[in-house]
């Protein structure tokens, strides 16, 4: 087909209604008009879908075949748009990298519509990589292939390892070329939200001076997201500590698989405390509290063991933001924001060490377990030990599989992990489970499976130069089980070999 013809064709396509039925109810768009801007997805020339998450469609009650059908596929793909879409980029603003940019927003994403799950949540349905918006700035609006598939990895791996996160419904090639260092592959990715209002997006009307916008995000957040602060005493604080809890407790479960977000910006903080842009992010192999994947973090801002000072910080440039909501009285609420935020340290403690005491099987992370849950990370680090392996095979150790050496062997440096055995040891014991059962509650918390970052390279690599999808396929529904051990998946489950190391992941823009 000649240029001139596709062009024609598209141009045609962009201007159709599909019979594809979707019953959308899109709050945000019912808001004023500067919380956004009308958007346009680009049409994509050959969509191809690579993969439809059919047991999420299944949750928001939409149909797995009508997804796949052509309409379905246009839909995934950025156009046409069934009737009652309203495709939107939101206006947000945002500290990066500690720096404060007023003016950001949905560059290259759309808003396309909301709907009703299964259990009566709004869930927002977002292309990304589906072409220019207002807020694009300089950028081309669209997504390559490797990111594309690298969020829809790495965002399904966190929802099965049961971690608050946004999801992908879907992958698809677009069938045109986007151009990088080097021109590579097209493709969109539909992402799920409860909501996509980030700590950014009240930052963008704080800087403004809006405090009626300011006033109706917060009550549109707390009408979508936390409705049981609605009839507090002072429901915005109610709201702000709701955020905070959250926040603590989502950071907690990130270091509990050794996850590294790689750009906690606060335009990249979700308000609903889900996981959400999955960029340079990474799972660690071998445990180092410092460990940066991340080749844009240059000074280690959001290293592994910084997260939860960063999300502290972040957090306190919403109280910011929700001062004058807070109390007319600019004291009493700088007083209000400071006791709130205090609370994040103690909830994110109890979060961290009681889910690496439930990690050891242990009782009491928080109390008497305590040192010892300290002494296993210090050994960890000592012996540059795989995290996910060390504490999977604490299972077997529990109840008898393996022997000590066989555990040990996962440390470069023995002593310190050999030494806290024996207390280890008198700890389970002290739980009164017999051994049989202490290993199938350590398997059932433990993972096998993580989306590591050479098998995720790996998959980009037979994807982009060869077209070949079956290994995104495979790792993607083995990480859909990442507690099952079995044979099959023996292989997903080792760490890289010295030449397969991934020291640095990507920002897709």
């Amino acid at each position: 087909m000649s240029q001139k013809r596709l062009a024609a064709e598209v141009a045609t396509r962009k201007d159709q209604v599909m019979t594809l039925a979707i019953a959308f109810d899109n709050s945000y768009a019912r808001l004023p008009a500067r919380f956004f801007a009308t958007a346009r997805p680009d049409v994509a020339p050959a969509p191809r879908l690579l993969r439809l998450n059919a047991a999420l469609a299944g949750e928001l009650g939409l149909d797995p075949q009508a997804l796949a059908s052509p309409d379905g596929i246009a839909m995934l793909s950025g156009g046409p748009l069934p009737s009652g879409a309203r495709p939107i980029a939101l206006a947000y603003a945002g500290h990066q990298f500690g720096h404060f940019v007023p003016d950001l927003g949905d560059g290259r994403a759309a808003l396309i519509g909301e709907v009703l799950d299964r259990q009566g949540r709004h869930r927002d349905l977002q292309l990304k990589g589906s072409g220019r918006t207002v807020f694009s700035r300089r950028g081309d609006g669209k997504a390559a292939l490797g990111p594309v598939l690298r969020e829809y990895i790495v965002s399904e791996a966190m929802a099965a390892l049961g971690l608050p996160t946004t999801r992908t419904l879907a992958a698809v090639a677009t069938g045109e070329a986007v151009q990088r260092d080097q021109p590579l592959p097209g493709a969109v990715l539909t992402r799920v939200a409860l909501s996509h209002v980030r700590v950014g997006t009240f930052q963008y009307f704080a800087h403004r001076g809006d405090v009626d916008g300011l006033r109706l995000l917060a009550d549109h957040v707390i009408d979508r997201l936390y409705p049981e602060v609605a009839s507090a005493p002072n429901r915005y604080a109610a709201l702000y500590a709701a955020v905070v809890e959250r926040q603590a407790h989502l950071v907690a479960g990130w270091l509990g698989v050794g996850f590294i977000h790689g750009v906690m910006n606060t335009d990249n903080m979700a308000v609903s405390g889900e996981t959400i842009d999955y960029g340079p992010c990474a799972f660690m192999d071998d445990y180092d509290p410092a460990r940066v994947l991340s080749s844009i973090d240059h000074q280690g801002r959001y290293a592994y063991g910084n997260q939860p000072q960063i999300a502290q910080w972040n957090l306190a440039r919403l109280a910011e933001c929700l001062l004058p909501l807070i109390d007319a009285d600019h004291d009493t609420a700088v007083r209000t924001a400071v006791e709130t935020l205090s609370a994040f340290a103690t909830s994110f403690e109890a979060a961290y060490f009681g889910g690496l005491g439930r990690k050891l099987g242990l009782a009491d992370g928080n109390g008497a377990d305590r040192p010892l849950v300290v002494a296993v990370l210090k050994a960890l680090a000592a012996g540059k030990a795989d995290f996910t392996l060390a504490f999977r095979r604490l299972a077997d150790l529990a109840d008898g599989t393996i022997d000590d050496d066989r555990w040990l062997a996962l440390f470069a440096r023995q002593d310190e992990a050999r030494a806290l055995l024996p207390e280890w040891r008198q700890r389970l014991a002290a739980t009164g489970q017999a051994p049989a059962a202490i290993g199938r509650a350590l398997r059932a918390i433990n993972p096998i499976l993580i989306p590591r970052n050479h098998q995720i390279e790996a998959v980009i690599a037979a994807a982009v130069e060869w077209d070949d999808f079956r290994p995104f396929h495979r790792l993607a529904d083995a990480l859909a089980t990442p507690f099952d051990e079995t044979p099959a998946t023996a292989d997903l489950a080792l760490p890289p070999r010295p030449e397969e190391r991934v020291t640095a992941t990507f920002c897709g823009t």
